[in-house]
């Protein structure tokens, strides 16, 4: 089951850099939310795939009596949700500027710092 989970992982890391390789500010950004996915998947799935066993431990016993899932990684797994979403959300606003100020989305016509049919600065004084 763990090796499916970790092809999957494998393909969602490579979907996500994929996308964020792209020149289009919209591929950008779902590269970025399909990379938060993939690190959500492989915590998950490092954290042992069990079902049914709940790590709770007897009244009369000091330890689990025997392999039971972990909770970490999904703790960890709900906190990485809200803090992708508000990277995500503050990405999409950000896009969203420069794509009014600019009006594209491509990267290559972004460049604001370096106008193109303007004269060249003078090479000496």
């Amino acid at each position: 089951m763990e090796a499916w989970f970790a092809l999957l992982v494998g393909v969602f890391f490579t979907v996500a850099v994929y996308l964020m390789l792209s020149k289009f500010i919209i591929r950008v950004l779902l590269g970025v939310a399909v990379l938060g996915n993939a690190v959500n998947l492989l915590i998950f799935t490092g954290g042992r795939l069990m079902r049914g066993v709940p790590p709770v431990i007897a009244d009369d016993a000091q330890v689990l009596a025997g392999p039971a899932a972990n909770a970490l990684p999904q703790a960890l797994i709900l906190t990485a949700i809200v803090i992708s979403f508000s990277f995500f959300a503050f990405l999409l606003v950000l896009s969203w500027r420069a794509y009014d100020d600019l009006e594209t989305d491509n990267t290559d016509e972004m460049r604001v710092a370096e106008p193109v049919n303007e004269p060249a600065p003078p090479l000496g004084y």
